[in-house]
């Protein structure tokens, strides 16, 4: 099982958000359009993220909804077929929710700087710190403060839950 130690945060100024995250970057900015298919499970989350027709990661991972970095355990399957495991995966277990969006993702050493538009919720940026031994723990904790200090991140920015579930909470406020 793969961690990180991650955070989410609503931004409002995405311009600066961008133009900070391309001058931390190590490597030149990738957009990746994604569409986040959750399911209905009793354990953690499970998610069906397809990048094209030939191309999608099934996900499934477990974390403390907090406020502040928080770890995630999770493991990704690859798939060529996403539609067909879609297709399976819902007559299974059900969908939960959907969620698209437009990611810009930036590496600084093994933090990845993800700065999303997600259709229906606004703007977003999110710090995940890889980790590799369990030592580095300490030091993805510290990565995460600095970095909210560098992008000038408020605690009231920050996001608890998944983007699934906010758009889960907007949905039942409307009715």
């Amino acid at each position: 099982m793969a961690t990180n130690i991650e955070i989410k945060a609503r931004i409002h100024d995405f311009k600066k958000m961008l133009d900070v995250a391309r001058e931390l970057s190590d490597l030149p900015e990738e957009i990746i359009i994604q569409e986040d298919t959750f399911f209905h499970i009793k354990n953690g989350r499970l998610k069906l993220r397809i990048f094209s027709n030939d191309s999608g990661e099934l996900i499934h991972y477990a974390r403390q909804d907090t406020q502040k970095s928080k770890r995630s355990d999770y493991l990704i399957y690859p798939t060529s077929t996403p539609s067909k495991l879609k297709e399976v995966l819902s007559n299974a277990l059900g969908i939960k929710v959907v969620v698209k969006k437009e990611r810009r993702l930036f590496v600084k050493a093994q933090t990845r700087i993800h700065l999303d538009k997600v259709e229906g919720l606004g703007n977003f940026i999110e710090f995940e710190v890889v980790i590799n031994k369990e030592k580095e723990i300490p030091e993805a904790y510290q990565t995460i403060e600095e970095l909210e200090e560098i992008f000038g991140i408020k605690e009231n920015q920050l996001i608890t839950v998944a983007y699934a579930d906010l758009i889960l909470d907007k949905y039942s406020q409307s009715k």
